[in-house]
């Protein structure tokens, strides 16, 4: 495992700022239909951020062809240019078309790790499987039936199959783990996007939620991943090729083998730092919100190295 000496409270912080800023730049979209607009405030606003910030960090997940994508390209070093080395992990508007159609769920994410620390994935689709903390290494398995997982971990805890809820994307690609996880008896909770919040869900007991399953975007698997990291749950992942053209893109970003199953130290080899910090509301966190000439932020700040878990709310003044 890399060192975590790089990594403290006041660089968690720091991180801390960057996504509440980016947050309060989307908030101010919300609802009005422009994702170019949403996507071009918060890259803006976390790049102008973390530019400021004690440190040399490259960039290892960051923009994806959008508005603004001229800001946190894979491959940047942000930062003041000294130490500490960091890797960078981010998706400053986690949710683009929730924030502009306000719905729930839309999040500014971050995750930092020691230099090396984060895989560095290429934009295509990623299997993912996660539960929380406190089981046995490889309660569930990517690769059995939805249905069986969902029997395997109502096992580990004790519970009837029936008072497991399994969190998916509610896409057709997912119509057979949806079959199987209701032929069994297990709870479905349907998400529209956000498979970042829905990753984490399983580490937060107050949401109800027991696993995540299904195909989603691999950077946010490693953002996902980085969460986890901080608070021990589990994750096994492997990327999903929809066309040849994906499976080179996969080898020419360096990847060695591209058909494994990888493990949450595998995406996460170091210790980690994940902040989030809420654009609208949703079962994770509360959204941005304005009163009095004051901004008002929720974000969870997370981090493996001292294995605490703050939620904070935070109010800023407006500048004119």
């Amino acid at each position: 495992m890399l060192s975590s000496s790089v990594l403290t409270s006041t660089l968690a912080f720091a991180m801390l700022a960057a996504t509440e800023r980016a947050a309060a730049a989307a908030g101010e979209t919300v609802g009005r239909g422009d994702e170019q607009a949403a996507d071009a405030a918060a890259f803006g606003a976390m790049h102008a951020a973390l530019s400021g910030i004690a440190m040399a960090g490259r960039v290892v997940i960051g923009s994806n062809n959008r508005e603004g994508s001229h800001l946190l390209k894979v491959g940047d070093i942000l930062g003041r240019g000294e130490a500490p080395e960091v890797d960078l992990a981010l998706d400053p508007l986690e949710g683009t078309t929730l924030t502009v159609k306000a719905k729930e769920n839309a999040l500014s994410v971050l995750a930092v790790a020691p230099r090396g620390g984060l895989m560095h994935v290429p934009d295509i689709y990623m299997e993912k499987l996660a539960v929380g903390p406190g089981f046995a290494r490889d309660v569930v398995d990517l690769d059995a039936p939805a249905g069986e997982n969902a029997l395997r971990l109502a096992d580990a805890k004790g519970v009837n199959v029936r008072e497991i809820t399994v969190c998916v994307l509610d896409r057709p690609r997912h119509e057979k783990i949806i079959a199987d996880l209701r032929k069994v008896g297990a709870r479905v909770n349907l998400i529209g996007d956000g498979d970042v919040a829905g990753v984490i869900y399983t580490a937060k007991p107050e949401t109800g939620v027991d696993m995540y399953l299904g195909q989603g975007g691999a950077p946010e698997g490693v953002l996902a991943a980085a969460a986890l990291k901080c608070v021990g749950g589990q994750m096994q992942a492997r990327l999903a090729f929809r066309s040849d053209a994906e499976r080179a893109r996969a080898e020419a970003s360096g990847m060695k083998d591209i058909n494994r199953r990888y493990h949450l130290d595998d995406l996460v080899s170091g210790e980690a730092i994940f902040v989030a910090t809420g654009v609208t509301k949703g079962g994770l966190l509360d959204g941005v919100r304005r009163s009095n000439g004051v901004v008002h932020t929720h974000s969870l700040l997370m981090s493996s190295f001292n294995g605490v878990s703050r939620t904070i709310r935070s109010t800023t003044p407006v500048k004119d």
